[in-house]
């Protein structure tokens, strides 16, 4: 009886398998590791999502490599060797016949998953071919339909309370500076960093949840949830911790079956999703918006959106809407009209002349911004030629809930040529410029740019006229700046003298006081016969250092802006003695 021996001892061979015990064992082992890489990344069973393909591709390589090792196979036994005489003299021996021999037990004993696997591939590759925009160019030009819009019909000359005065980062800032307030949340929670700018009762903020702290933080916080999400006015810059009644089971900070992501998988195994986001409706309560993808040309190509899944971000509960609730207001992000632009843009005369010629090709430029109009978020980009140069051909305004897009003829700067047009004005200073909001002001098409410090926060704001970037006006305040921009556009000759609306108040001062706010010296008055203070910069009324009670003056203020507090509002007055 034949033995094989290790060392001193001595035992029979293994008696091979049965293939009924190797394909069991097989199918087992794959369904085993199918469902754990399911688990961890939540591919879409969807034959338009290049990510099923690779999940079906790895369980068929599990299979088969499951089924070579039950069975005994060995990367040994998959070559064959031969040995020649060398002109030396020494043996050479050479080994070959590997992948034929792996190839053949595939045919042996794994044919209908390497059947499958071929089709895979073949199909993966044809429908990549059948999507690629050589060939379908006038579909990817129709994914966005642009229409021509006139600037000053179209976009109202917006108010104080209505421009937002923070980017994104700046008020990530003041979020997460705002939970450090929370002595019975910050050792818990953090700030997410995942905010969303929405339209929240007429006003621009930028909302997000908060975030188990680490992973020992959320199982001893888990059965109650988050209990709070964070709102940042874009306007007064105020950032707001609002408590829940009931915490948030549901959120990306989630590590099992309450993630936002693997939450939605389990409802919706079919659907593919873009990144969901953090949106509350109008009576405060926290909702994940999950736009639904879909591709529209070929098997691969034409990503759009088609509706979205409402998930309730307390209980859980999700809802497909093909048309979503008029207060959602973030379906269709930039990035994605961006990139349907640039098809639109660059394919105008089809494949061959978007590499070859350009003759009428745009595109967009390399950032956006957005803005509130008519209670909705529009995104903006601006839109520049193919050879990106330092001239805009106009912008881009798309409702972020709808897709409608307008194109708006205004040649001027780039966005990024404004940048530094205005931090050239501050340079001094050291201030970065954000990046800009398209406004009209007076008639004229003008970059509204927030400066800040090493710290993100925003010290001033610059205007820059679009047509003629080298025209900046700064101020303090966005009343001021404003003020200044349109007296440089009167001094211009760009547009006629236009006076912003004043109010007029004269009288004894009753008493004075003084403050250092962000930097600033402020003055603050009050008049005989008044109960309110009226606040002047002292950097842009150098008169008002030497008041002294007593004095009569005139000081002239634009009207209160509804919901803002006096002392932010009556900033940046012309003192009269």
């Amino acid at each position: 009886m034949n033995k094989e021996t290790t060392g001193n001892v001595s035992r029979a061979p293994k008696k091979p398998r049965g293939k009924f015990s190797v394909l069991l064992i097989s199918l087992l082992v794959t369904l085993a590791v199918g469902l754990v890489f399911f688990y961890l990344t939540l591919p879409a069973l969807n034959f338009q999502s290049p990510d099923f393909y690779s999940f079906l591709f790895l369980l068929c390589i599990v299979y088969v490599v499951c089924t070579m090792v039950t069975s005994g196979f060995r990367p040994e036994s998959a070559s064959s060797v031969s040995k020649t005489m060398g002109s030396d003299g020494k043996v050479v021996t050479t080994h070959h016949g590997g992948l034929r021999e792996y190839l053949r037990f595939i045919k042996a004993r794994c044919l209908p998953v390497g059947i499958l696997m071929a089709v895979l591939a073949l199909v993966v590759l044809v429908g990549q071919i059948i999507s690629m925009p050589i060939f379908r160019a006038g579909d990817y030009r129709e994914l966005l339909q642009v229409q021509d819009g006139d600037f000053a019909t179209d976009i109202a000359e917006i108010s104080f309370n209505e421009i937002p005065t923070l980017d994104r980062d700046s008020a990530q800032y003041l979020g997460d500076r705002q939970m450090g307030t929370l002595s019975d949340m910050v050792s818990q929670f953090e700030y997410s960093n995942d905010s969303t700018q929405i339209n929240y009762q007429g006003r621009p903020v930028r909302v997000a949840p908060i975030a188990y702290a680490d992973l020992i933080k959320w199982f001893t916080n888990r059965s109650q949830g988050l209990p709070a999400y964070v709102t940042v006015d874009m306007v007064t810059q105020e950032a707001t911790v609002t408590r829940l009644a009931e915490g948030m089971k549901y959120s990306f900070s989630e590590p099992l079956n309450r993630n936002i992501m693997r939450h939605l998988r389990f409802h919706f195994p079919t659907m593919m999703f873009s990144t969901p986001e953090f949106e509350i409706n109008e009576q405060g309560h926290p909702y994940w918006i999950a736009p639904r993808v879909v591709k529209r040309i070929g098997l691969f190509g034409g990503a759009d959106i088609q509706g979205a899944v409402l998930v309730d971000a307390v209980t859980g509960e999700c809802v497909y809407h093909e048309e979503v609730p008029t207060w959602v207001d973030t379906l269709y992000v930039p990035d994605l009209i961006m990139q349907q632009y640039d098809y639109h843009g660059t394919l105008i005369h089809g494949f061959i002349n978007s590499i070859f010629g350009q003759r009428d090709v745009t595109q967009t430029t390399s950032g956006y911004n957005y803005i509130a109009l008519n209670d909705d978020v529009y995104a903006y980009t601006g839109v520049t030629s193919a050879n990106a140069d330092q001239s805009n051909l106009g912008f881009l305004l798309t409702n972020q809930r709808t897709k409608e897009t307008k194109f708006y003829s205004a040649p001027g700067a780039t966005e990024e040529a404004a940048q530094y047009s205005a931090m050239g004005v501050v340079q001094d200073l050291g201030y970065v410029a954000t990046f800009p909001l398209l406004l009209n002001i007076a008639g004229e098409p003008t970059y509204f740019i927030p400066l800040k410090d090493a710290t993100d926060l925003v010290k001033m704001y610059a205007m820059v006229n679009v047509a003629q970037y080298q025209l900046v006006a700064t101020g303090t305040t966005v009343s001021t700046c404003e003020k200044s921009y349109i007296q440089m556009l009167s001094e211009k000759g760009i547009t006629q003298a236009e006076a912003l609306p004043q109010t007029s108040v004269s009288g004894v001062i009753a008493e004075l006081r003084s403050a250092v706010l962000d930097g600033n010296t402020y003055i603050f008055i009050r008049l005989e016969g008044k109960d309110v203070f009226y606040s002047i910069s002292a950097a842009e009324n150098n008169i008002a250092v030497i008041l002294n009670v007593g004095d009569r003056v005139t000081i002239e203020h634009a009207p209160q802006i509804e919901g803002a507090a006096p002392s932010d509002i009556l900033t940046g007055y012309t003192v009269k003695r």
